[in-house]
């Protein structure tokens, strides 16, 4: 009979507990220190492309050099998530300490003369890449390599977005569709949690979102039954778009690698690309990271919290510009791009369904994301983290139904199938 009390099993959970938490605390305090660098030359970068207007006509120049630079040097390091991911998957060769400094300048160039990428990508795979390399030194099995990795993803992820349980929760869910890597839970939170703040430590400020719809009666939250109907109708746009953006993005890259056999070119063609729409459009709202601009007038994502902040189809714009930016080969992440384009559809839609624009905004921003990646606990956890908890109710129904909706293509190949999202029927009971 197993006894109520086991010493020896909860000596050995605290011996695991503080193992894990000295193991990843060296590969999270350099992968929170590594995205603090990044943010602070991502930020000079865009500043310097605001000041000087004429550096967005090198971006097919740029691209060369991103291009070449991954071509010479990149090896598997070219697969970038995708290889992290992998490696968790089943270890192999490992994830080269290359990585980091070959997507932070990759990432920086990118951002510099304007094409439309994002940054999570960027940290994820520094906090990789550094995270491999402790492993290979520490001399580390290949399962205790697997949990550094995800440790790696956990703190990088984090720490530049300053969400450190979306974080944590993302490293465990992005893996597997409809699977979670429990095993982990303790290296990733230990390690989300110490980026994001190592990564505050360096003086890092994160931008600050705000809901200001309450919906609150008496002092106390009520769900309002015809918003909620009309939040899953919105989800359900959210996921499409989520999926369009995926597939689309896919099709740019495999498109252009079977026309142009010589990759350092393929960029050429998107910074043309991308030159081309700025001109067609007449404005540069769609370049770079989107955040925030100098001009008042502009769409960006918080500007997409404001009625009248977005146009009926800047989403679009964004998901264009971003999918032949990065379906060339230029560098940087995916999701503050999703971001933009989830906040600029909601406030789309905010006008017909007549809903509070920032409420909607909010909920495509992490809905978005939700689909395009496949992790709708993380997305979730992200909107009570950035937006607080008061509408955490609302944020969990546009995440799911969103994931529902996108279908099981990602922005992550290497994300594999664990449990499909349409169950083979309802099961029924047998009478008789």
């Amino acid at each position: 009979m197993k006894r109520f009390f086991d010493v020896r099993e909860h000596f050995e959970n605290l011996r695991q507990l503080v193992q894990w938490t000295l193991l990843v605390l060296p590969v999270a305090l350099l992968s929170g220190s590594a995205s603090a660098l990044f943010l602070w030359a991502l930020d000079h970068a865009t500043r310097l492309r605001w000041e000087q207007t004429w550096l967005l006509y090198l971006l097919p120049v740029a691209g060369v050099a991103v291009g070449w630079l991954y071509h010479q040097f990149g090896k598997k390091a070219e697969a970038g998530n995708n290889l992290i991911m992998e490696e968790i998957h089943q270890p192999g060769g490992g994830v080269p300490a290359r990585m980091a400094p070959l997507v932070l300048v990759g990432t920086l160039l990118t951002h510099l003369c304007g094409g439309s990428a994002g940054r999570e990508g960027t940290a994820v795979q520094m906090g990789g890449s550094l995270a491999g390399a402790f492993g290979r030194l520490a001399k580390l099995s290949p399962e205790n390599r697997r949990m550094l990795l995800m440790a790696g993803v956990a703190a990088g992820f984090g720490s530049v977005f300053g969400t450190p349980l979306a974080g944590a929760i993302f490293a465990m869910e992005v893996l597997v569709i409809g699977h979670m890597r429990y095993d982990a839970l303790i290296p990733v939170l230990v390690a989300s949690l110490v980026g994001d703040f190592t990564c505050s430590a360096w003086g890092i400020q994160h931008t600050p979102y705000h809901i200001a719809f309450d919906g609150a009666e008496a002092g106390h939250f009520v769900i309002d039954g015809l918003l909620l109907g009309k939040i899953v109708l919105a989800a359900m746009l959210f996921g499409l778009v989520s999926q369009g953006f995926a597939e689309f993005t896919h099709l740019i890259k495999t498109t252009l690698a079977r026309w142009i056999p010589y990759a350092p070119l393929r960029p050429v063609v998107g910074g043309a690309a991308v030159i081309a729409l700025v001109f067609a459009l007449g404005t540069r709202d769609y370049l770079g990271i989107g955040v925030s601009s100098p001009d008042p007038g502009a769409v960006t994502i918080l500007s997409s919290f404001n009625a009248g902040g977005a146009t009926p189809w800047s989403w679009w714009w964004k998901l264009l510009f971003t999918a032949v930016t990065l379906g060339a080969g230029f560098k940087g992440g995916e999701v503050t791009p999703l971001f933009f384009i989830g906040a600029a559809l909601g406030n789309a839609l905010s006008g017909p369904l007549g809903v509070p624009v920032d409420l909607f905004a909010g909920l495509g921003f992490i809905a978005v994301f939700a689909g395009a990646t496949n992790t709708p606990l993380a997305c979730t956890v992200m909107g009570i983290e950035l937006f607080g908890a008061h509408h955490a109710v609302y944020f969990a129904v546009a995440c799911f139904v969103a994931y529902l909706f996108s279908g099981h293509s990602g922005i992550y190949s290497a994300q594999r199938l664990g449990v499909p999202k349409k169950s083979a029927g309802v099961p029924t009971k047998e009478i008789g």
